[in-house]
């Protein structure tokens, strides 16, 4: 009886939390999602499993969220303790093991780890068109960020290629307005950007903007970066008055625009 309402309780501090915590993170509030997410994964530790799908889901869901604060070699960390688990639990092939392969090769890209994370991000990618289909949108998502891998590795023509192909297919299957599709438009503005191609990134950068304000809110984080991409185009192509009235809307700018996972 007593391990019954240990469950129980365990229970019932475990289901409200992951709910909460994924729509922190939906929301752009990493630093808010992330100790939730360390409760979640210690709940779910003690009440299913360390090798339970949910746990290994959670322990996903949190490296994303450190990615996304910076944490990238906890992030690495996490990634690799997820991948070895489901390739062990569920198979190599699995959905949540190739998405666990894929936030892996993002954390090694974000080390500037550029070989090793396309490597991954390549095997990635093949083994999503194999088992989940062209158009899954895990598949789109591992496409993203291949391009963004490129991008990095200054293989410019082919990351832009991959970049039109991937926004083709997320307007298609996600729609023009959802974040993925968006995050998408943000890439292929970048890869444009490095090719010294600005007029045309400028415009694409601007579209992007408007649906993210339209779509996200004018203070999530996504909406942030596109406004800071857009002040280093305008400033590139000397529009500098123009530059500085965006500028004060955001609190700071990256030396060059910002590409988007996922």
């Amino acid at each position: 009886m007593l391990e019954t309402d240990s469950v129980t309780n365990l229970k019932d501090n475990l289901y409200p939390l992951v709910p909460v915590a994924e729509s922190y993170l939906m929301l752009g509030k990493y630093s808010k999602a992330e100790p939730l997410y360390w409760q979640a994964l210690s709940l779910s530790k003690e009440m299913l499993g360390r090798e339970h799908p949910s746990t290994l889901g959670t322990m996903n869901n949190l490296a994303t969220v450190l990615k996304h604060q910076n944490k990238y070699e906890e992030a690495e960390k996490m990634c690799q303790q997820t991948l070895r688990l489901t390739e062990r639990v569920l198979g190599k092939e699995h959905p949540c093991t190739l998405i666990t392969m894929d936030n892996l090769a993002l954390a090694l890209n974000y080390q500037k780890r550029y070989e090793e994370a396309e490597k991954m991000h390549q095997q990635t990618l093949r083994l999503m068109k194999k088992v989940l289909g062209k158009e899954n949108p895990s598949t789109l998502r591992s496409m993203n960020n291949l391009a963004v891998a490129l991008d990095h590795r200054k293989e410019y023509e082919k990351a832009e290629e991959i970049c039109q192909q991937t926004l083709r297919l997320k307007e298609r299957v996600l729609g023009r307005d959802h974040p993925s599709t968006l995050n998408s438009m943000n890439n292929l503005a970048g890869v444009l950007y490095s090719q010294k191609k600005y007029e045309e990134a400028e415009e694409i950068c601007q579209q992007t903007l408007s649906l993210r304000e339209k779509v996200l809110g004018r203070e999530h984080p996504s909406t942030l970066i596109s406004i800071g991409n857009l002040v280093i185009m305008l400033k590139s192509q000397g529009k500098h008055k123009e530059a500085m009235e965006i500028y004060q809307q955001t609190q700071g700018v990256t030396e060059r625009p910002t590409n988007h996972t996922g």
